[in-house]
């Protein structure tokens, strides 16, 4: 049996675990990165972030073909099959996986195939297909992901069931869809769906849709969706999920039954901390299978760390960078260490939301004395010309000092455009405020120029 020493062992390819090893390879670690994929990614790059994203841009594609007056002097609407639109994707995830590919290759970092499980505080023995090999080491970083949760009473090996991993399997293209669960990813589908002109019912266990967000922000996306022809159900669970060959029977606690040619489970994930031999180092995962940490990414064994969606909130590729980077920076103790909690929402629905800081509920709770400006997208000239006219741009400040408490996005690149609030909002002091939207020059026309208008119109409401 080969054995091998590291200075740094990092379990899991995704986002946090290549942010971990590639920041201590920078710092001349000896460093193995250990994936039980053929590829390296993660869940990111394979069944997340990635082909959703390609999917959600290639639908939008579509709807603007398929409702731009100028292309209708060219021709008819088009229909577009599911398994076509994916083609697209696909392409998008090789590109990614040779460039993370070539990251390890020139960092050093020595990519190990198989699954890992604790011997002991400092040894992993690594399975592959035809190997076993027991890995030392000083320090380890867990960045093993989550997946769907998936409860024990639905069958996901029929072949109408779906979660939202198996969904990119989805060989056809279906008229009726039910997903079950409203939250980002359930969100998200209900959006690609509708813009292929799939009839979806989207169940929400909860009273509103993605209820952490700004309420004028949700309004705005029950709707668009509603407006898109998705007919969303608060407040109902599920009693049982029952496929045939014909579709499947979604019966609901209520005592409501509704039936699709497909149903699409999004209701939560889990950390994938099983078989990993934690019972061997002392760490008990949670019932979702996610570690506690402390706020330098420690685990109760203080030599182990974990990051990204294997430790729970925020469960974004965007974070899960930063937290494998923040572990990997507390054990090489370079000046770049911070805990992740400064986090803008994106997610991509159709059109898409962003958002930092506190939402106007937030603060009026708090008793903050803060007021609003806003930008309406179809009152700027970039909106105009793009055809782009839906959404708006909210900023929230304390009304005497003028500080930025608050970014709400909703609308085209609304991912793009929080990332300028955000970076006011970070500026110590006096230099946090609504000051600098009023006072700087934006290009005209740009969607940018909506923080200029939206911070006008929140000086108009001062007296």
């Amino acid at each position: 049996m080969a054995e091998h020493h590291y200075d740094v062992v990092v379990i899991g390819a995704g986002p946090s675990g290549e942010g971990a090893a590639m920041n201590a390879a920078k710092h001349n670690k000896r460093v193995a990165i250990i994936e039980d994929k053929p590829t390296v990614g993660g869940n990111c790059t394979h069944w997340g972030t990635i082909p959703s994203k390609a999917l959600r841009h290639s639908v939008k594609q579509i709807i603007t073909f398929n409702t731009n007056q100028m292309f209708r002097d060219i021709g008819e609407p088009r229909w577009f099959s599911f398994p076509r639109v994916l083609q697209n994707a696909q392409k998008v995830i090789g590109k990614q996986v040779k460039l993370r590919t070539q990251f390890y290759s020139r960092n050093r970092v020595d990519l190990i195939n198989g699954r890992a499980s604790f011997v002991d505080t400092h040894r992993l023995e690594i399975r592959g297909n035809k190997s076993v090999e027991t890995i030392h080491f000083k320090q380890a970083i867990i960045a093993t992901g989550s997946r769907p949760y998936l409860p024990p009473d639905v069958d996901f090996r029929h072949h109408r069931i779906y979660n939202s991993d198996s969904i990119l399997n989805l060989s056809h293209t279906p008229r009726t869809l039910i997903i079950y669960g409203a939250g980002v990813i359930g969100s998200e589908y209900a959006s690609i769906f509708a813009g292929l002109g799939v009839k979806v019912d989207l169940i929400n266990p909860g009273d509103r849709l993605l209820s952490f967000l700004d309420d004028e922000i949700s309004d705005a996306l029950s709707y668009h969706l509603r407006n898109n022809g998705v007919l969303v159900r608060h407040n109902e669970q599920y009693e049982s999920v029952k496929g045939d060959d014909h579709g499947v029977v979604l019966s609901l606690q209520s005592g409501k039954k509704i039936r699709a040619d497909a149903f699409l489970w999004c209701n939560g994930r889990s950390g994938n901390t099983e078989n990993l031999g934690l019972e061997n180092v002392g760490l008990v995962p949670n019932g979702r299978g996610q570690l506690a940490v402390d706020d330098h990414y420690r685990t109760e064994v203080e030599h182990i760390y974990a990051a990204g969606d294997v430790i729970g909130w925020p469960s974004l590729a965007s974070a899960a960078y930063d937290q494998g980077r923040a572990a990997s920076s507390d054990i090489t103790q370079d000046e770049y260490f911070r805990f992740v909690n400064d986090v803008p929402t994106g997610i991509y629905t159709i059109p898409e939301i962003s958002s930092v800081g506190k939402t106007e509920r937030e603060l009026t709770e708090a008793k903050v004395p803060y007021d609003v400006g806003q930008a309406f997208f179809k009152d700027l000239a970039r909106a105009q010309i793009t055809g782009e006219a839906v959404g708006m741009l909210k900023i929230l400040f304390h009304r005497e000092t003028r500080e930025i408490l608050g970014i709400h996005c909703f609308g085209d690149q609304a991912a793009e455009i929080v990332h300028i609030g955000q970076a006011i909002m970070n500026q110590e002091g006096e230099a946090n405020s609504l000051n600098y939207f009023i006072n700087t020059t934006f290009n005209y026309p740009t969607m940018a120029e909506a923080y200029r208008v939206a911070a006008l119109n929140g000086l108009n409401r001062i007296f």
